[in-house]
């Protein structure tokens, strides 16, 4: 009798097999290789197959390999229902694990629940619930998930796994935590392959030493460099770094930036501009160029200083701005219309010790005063963060514009001082002469002075001569305007360059052509891919009546965040590049 019930059990197993293999006309019928088969009274649709001493039940459908504890498998619906330590393979590139999981051979469609682990050849995805659609070749969640990759742990509330191109797409609450920082999204494009994170609204990447913000950028996961647009800047911990587009390497502490660049230090009221940028976090470098102009604030006004190519070093406490070829400096001055301004070839400015070297042909004009020589210091103090002397070395001359002609100094060496940021005090020293245009009180020209001195000193108010002091004079006098000749009353050595002057900020752009500034490569919003389920009637929605699932869980709900995609921000999309 044993014999016979075994013979019995071995004819049903064989015939199960042999009939669940049949080929119905366009549909290809899932394939039980092994199992221990059983029939149920009360499952009087299903086949049931038990794993046995051989091992767990095997199924195949065109190319995917399932493996159970025990399966249901319905003839009649081409459809099988796995439980117990399920697994199912797709070739060599995805394999998914889950406590339980049901395949509808008609629709190549998987849905798996239970410590769902979908593992491809470089991440591994967890979550509760799982669909997977053969026919497109993607999964979807919209339970929360987590995603192992190589360097970090990604996850959301929605997922989208597509396995032609290895991508992921997380929607609402995306996260990924890596040791060295965490990036906060509200879309993100993962691709496994690369590790290349591509963020779409508002996100951020934070780390000890860094805050990265964007509303569209790409961040690679694994060499830890990225490429940000639309509204991007990174915070260190004493600067923020503002551009069109940013660079950033997390390796080298290195970030650079073009277009529309500003580079904030928040710790000295300053703020660089230009259109190209580069920022080195440890060695506290910013090196920037293309109408580049540094902004201080001082005395609650700016000092601008601008060059070709402006570098900035130093501790917060102690910055040092260098600012080389074609660099000039404006400061506003009471009134408006006598601002303190300069240019020379290159510029050197200590905050900390509060002084502007000007270098190389410098001139300087403080309010209706030019000043030249070979080197120019002023000194600012550096409490009151006023101006304090001026200090000009080598062949000084001074020159002011008289309706008559020219107030003119020379000498070795000039020392200016300086009361509310005027210059009232100017001592001309070692080997001087002037020439100054005498006015008596109704301004009208008295006598034209011509003296060589050891020494002068002079006092000003309102930018104004209003008076001379000779230090042991040696010859000169005062000539009457008649007894004076034109061809003397130039001193050797002078030259007027007043049509130079800066009068207001953009001045210093003066004779400068504009940049030319690259075009932005932008990071376009991904392709619209269509939803994951189709949009079809609950009605007509091929589900076998064993499913666990209703048509419902088969639908795309309005509540769902959908992901921002080229064809629905097309107009939006092409004007940010």
């Amino acid at each position: 009798m044993l014999k016979i019930s075994n013979y019995i059990l071995l004819f049903f197993f064989l015939f199960g097999i042999y009939c669940f293999g049949q080929d119905d006309p366009g549909k290809t019928k899932v394939s039980v290789q092994s199992g221990y088969l059983e029939k149920k009274p009360e499952f009087p649709d299903a086949i049931i197959y038990t794993k046995d001493n051989s091992g767990q039940v095997y199924i195949v459908h065109e190319g995917v390999e399932m493996w159970c504890d025990q399966a249901f498998v319905y003839l009649k619906d081409n459809f099988v229902k796995a439980y117990g330590k399920v697994r199912i393979m797709q070739g060599d590139t995805v394999s998914m694990r889950s406590k339980y999981a049901e395949y509808n051979g008609n629709t190549q469609f998987a849905f798996a629940s239970g410590e769902v682990v979908l593992t491809e050849p470089k991440t591994t995805l967890r979550t509760d619930t799982l669909y997977f659609d053969r026919i497109k070749q993607q999964a979807f969640y919209r339970s929360g998930g987590t995603v192992r990759d190589t360097a970090s742990t990604l996850t959301s509330r929605i997922g989208r796994y597509y396995a032609a191109t290895k991508k992921y797409q997380f929607l609402s609450g995306v996260k990924i935590v890596n040791p060295k920082y965490t990036v906060n999204s509200e879309q993100l494009d993962f691709y496994s392959e690369t590790g290349g994170a591509y963020l779409y609204g508002e996100s951020t990447i934070v780390s000890k030493t860094s805050t990265v913000y964007c509303e569209r950028g790409y961040y690679n996961t694994r060499t830890d460099k990225g490429y940000f647009v639309k509204n991007s800047r990174v915070y260190y911990n004493n600067r923020i770094l503002y551009g069109d587009s940013i660079y950033f390497d997390r390796n080298t502490s290195f970030a650079s930036a073009t277009n529309n660049i500003k580079v904030l230090d928040t710790i000295n009221r300053s703020v660089i501009r230009g259109h190209y940028a580069e920022v080195f976090r440890e060695k506290d470098s910013v090196f920037i160029t293309k109408r580049a102009v540094a902004v201080t604030l001082r005395d609650n006004d700016s000092v601008y200083v601008h060059a070709d190519t402006l570098r900035v070093t130093g501790k917060p406490d102690h910055r040092v701005i260098k600012g080389f070829y074609r660099a000039r400096m404006f400061k506003r001055g009471l009134p408006p219309d006598a601002p303190t301004s300069g240019k020379c070839d290159s510029i050197f400015v200590d905050q900390k010790a509060g002084i502007t070297k000007l270098l190389r042909n410098p001139i300087l004009w403080s309010g209706e005063n030019q000043m030249t020589g070979d080197t120019i210091h002023i000194l600012s103090n550096t409490e009151t963060e006023k101006l304090d002397t001026l200090k000009v070395f080598n062949n000084a001359f001074l020159v002011q514009k008289d309706s008559a002609g020219y107030n003119q100094v020379k000498g070795e060496r000039l020392i200016g001082l300086f009361t509310n940021n005027e210059l009232d005090t100017v001592n001309i020293i070692k080997n001087t002469e002037v020439i100054y245009f005498s006015r008596n009180d109704k301004q009208e020209l008295v006598g034209i002075n011509n003296t060589v001195s050891s020494s002068i000193q002079m006092y000003l108010e309102q930018q104004q001569i209003t008076g001379i002091k000779f230090i042991k004079q040696a010859k000169g006098k005062v000539y009457p305007p008649s007894q004076f000749p034109e061809n003397a009353r130039i001193l050797p050595g002078f030259i007027w360059r007043g049509d130079e002057r800066l009068m207001k900020v953009q001045d210093l752009f003066n004779g400068k052509p504009a940049p030319v500034l690259p075009k932005i490569q932008g990071i376009p919003l991904p392709e619209d891919e269509g939803e994951f389920f189709d949009d079809i009637p609950e009605e007509e929605i091929d589900l076998p009546e064993a499913s666990k699932l209703k048509a419902s869980d088969l639908q795309n709900r309005q509540d769902d965040p959908k992901p921002e995609t080229r064809k629905e921000n097309k107009e939006k999309d092409d004007g940010e590049g």
